[in-house]
């Protein structure tokens, strides 16, 4: 009867932690920006639930982010960065809020379709 329960028991706990596990992803992508005022910028424009680990690296411009796929997807999460201004590999940024960057942080654009 004891064995059983402890069967049971790791049953159920193997399974839980299978399913969490697989929500989690790890992606990495190109965020276009100068310096660590852009860094700090970018990663808080990210910090939000769902969004477990950032890090957007000064001189690679390749942002790694790991995140719950069962509460917010990589489209979303690139969207937000290109609301405060950043363009990446998938969404240019946004105008206005670029405009608003300091002048250290005013990276370079490219046309889109060049991305």
């Amino acid at each position: 009867m004891k064995f059983s329960y402890i069967i049971i028991i790791t049953f159920i706990l193997g399974f839980i932690s299978c399913n969490q596990s697989t929500s989690l992803k790890t992606a990495t992508f190109q965020v276009w920006g100068n310096c660590d005022k852009c860094k700090k910028t970018i990663e808080t424009s990210v910090s939000i639930k769902g969004v477990n680990e950032k890090n957007w690296n000064v001189e690679s411009k390749l942002m790694t982010i790991k995140f719950d796929t069962t509460i917010i997807s990589l489209e979303e999460v690139e969207q937000l960065i290109a609301k405060v201004g950043y363009d990446n590999d998938m969404y240019y940024g946004d105008d206005y809020a670029y405009g608003k960057l300091e002048s250290c942080c005013q990276f370079e654009r490219k046309p889109f379709d060049s991305k």
